[in-house]
């Protein structure tokens, strides 16, 4: 199979990247040259600004691709130039939008392909509606062959899927577990979340790649492992070996401490979500995630504890919440001695 990767190197698509490189497949990778170490080395790599219009035409000239996968697309105008530059140059066109695309606050828990987009809190899922919205219109006009597959929270060994966290990203909270500081898990800790391995998604998307049923459609593709909120920090706590402190609040007070919350929160990780991933195991029926999650947790850690430059201060973050607990805590105090 001959691909193009654009992107190829992040959170999820490196393990795409080294699992179509493991099955020999053709692959190329177009970027701006950044992370390329993460690649296999005998990965093609192809310099260019996705960008740049006349530079990415100028880089590929006339050659074809059994599949082209947009890892860095966005907004719709990413799409309208991808249905541009792609139309004749390959015969799947995938498409990674996201989960959190889906109803906010949803009807049902239990996701499907079918369940309504639509999320009032977040202009990154809006901006991934219009996306699809973009690419399934240039399906039915021209029959562009488009795959849409939406990720859930998925997360490989150098990150950790988390409710709540700072600029910094997963360090922050590692480090106040690994302190024995407290830390705030949203609401009570018990609605439910579903967390993905990238080398599961890995499996589950080389699958689709180059399948014929797969074009036209929309794809979910998570783990079946299902937690709560609660029991991911405390496997968390437990491949530090330190017990985990947690501190509930209450999603619409950290918002409204800080409203950058809005989005992550009640735009997606406030609500129990359960998927159910039958239309992607009909498409992949010898697909089955392994990678369980207290298993990952453990790889995440120990790449973060072996790793000084992982461990970059998150201040602001680590203040934020010691303001937030202090609040919380004089609130309750007040009260209980009026």
């Amino acid at each position: 199979m001959k691909a193009l990767f654009i992107g190829g190197t992040g959170v999820i698509s490196e393990s795409i990247t080294r699992l179509a490189a493991e099955r020999g497949w053709a692959l190329t990778l177009l970027n701006r040259g950044r992370q390329s170490a993460a690649a296999p080395a005998d990965v093609e790599r192809v310099t260019a600004d996705i960008g740049d219009e006349a530079a990415v035409r100028a880089a590929l000239g006339a050659r074809r691709f059994d599949v082209v996968a947009n890892f860095i697309a966005y907004v719709p105008a990413h799409i309208e130039r991808d249905v541009q530059l792609f139309a004749d140059k390959t015969d799947q066109y995938i498409f990674i939008s996201s989960a959190s695309a889906y109803q906010k606050p949803p009807a049902h828990y239990r996701i499907t392909e079918s369940t309504p987009l639509v999320n009032p809190h977040w202009q990154y899922s809006r901006d991934k509606i219009a996306c699809e919205e973009v690419l399934l219109a240039a399906h039915r006009a021209s029959g562009f062959p488009a795959t849409i597959v939406r990720p859930s929270h998925t997360y490989d060994y150098k990150t950790l899927p988390l409710g709540l966290h700072g600029a910094g990203g997963a360090w922050g909270v590692v480090s106040r577990i690994h302190r024995g500081r407290p830390v705030l898990i949203q609401g009570d800790g018990t609605s439910l979340w579903t967390v993905t391995h990238s080398s599961d998604f890995a499996k589950a998307f080389v699958r689709l790649m180059g399948h014929p049923a797969a074009v036209g459609e929309a794809v979910q593709i998570t783990g079946d492992e299902v937690l709560t909120w609660n029991q991911i920090y405390d496997t968390v706590g437990r491949a530090l070996g330190v017990p985990v402190r947690p501190y509930h609040v209450a999603s619409d007070f950290l918002i409204a401490c800080d409203p950058s919350f809005d989005g992550p929160l009640l735009g997606d990780k406030a609500h129990s979500v359960v998927f159910d991933n039958s239309k992607l195991k009909r498409l992949a029926p010898d697909f089955v995630a392994t990678t369980r999650f207290d298993e990952g947790v453990r790889q995440s850690v120990r790449h973060f504890l072996s790793h000084p430059a992982c461990q970059a201060p998150d201040t602001p973050f680590d203040d934020f919440c010691d303001r937030v607990i202090h609040a919380l805590d004089t609130a309750v105090a007040a009260v209980r001695g009026a």
